[in-house]
């Protein structure tokens, strides 16, 4: 029962988001999703399940929601997610638990990911502009993950870097 579609978990559920740096797609994908579902489906916190989910986005974006209804995630119990996670990045051959990293959409609306330090430089060229779509990691609820994860520059703490290019 705590493994749960992530559309049923309420607005107020604490989310974490991990970004790939790459698209995982295919087989890798399958592997990924299947490993995350096996961990959330035994996932508990002082030997209490977790009511959770998972949602997959765009080939690069997990986000792992808990309804904190009955059972609060515990420190112990979100390390062990961060440590499956980072486990699974070499298989992948993909980074998932790296929060240096910008990820916004190109003019051609492709997914690109930068350091900070190349997304003020695209700002400073042009390429990156208050209109440019960026997704934003640091959400921290369903509902949240659910409107304003994706937005653009000008509604986003991105803006902070493009403003100053």
């Amino acid at each position: 029962m705590p493994l749960v579609p992530f559309q049923s978990l309420p607005d107020t559920a604490r989310v974490w988001v991990f970004a790939s740096d790459k698209p995982v797609t295919g087989p890798r994908a399958h592997q990924l999703l299947t490993a995350v579902d096996q961990y959330l489906s035994q996932w508990q916190a002082h030997g209490h399940p977790l009511t959770c989910g998972r949602d997959w986005r765009d080939d690069r974006f997990l986000a792992i929601g808990v309804d904190q209804t009955d059972a609060y995630a515990s420190g112990c119990s979100i390390d062990g997610m961060f440590r499956a996670l980072q486990a699974l990045q070499g298989q992948l051959g993909a980074t998932l638990v790296n929060s240096s990293l910008v990820h916004f959409r190109d003019r051609q609306g492709a997914i690109r990911s930068a350091t900070r330090d190349e997304f003020l430089s695209l700002a400073h060229q042009g390429n990156v502009t208050g209109d440019t779509a960026v997704f934003d990691p640091t959400v921290t609820t369903a509902g949240e993950w659910r409107q304003r994860f994706e937005t653009v520059v000008g509604r986003s703490w991105h803006r902070g870097l493009v403003t100053s290019a």
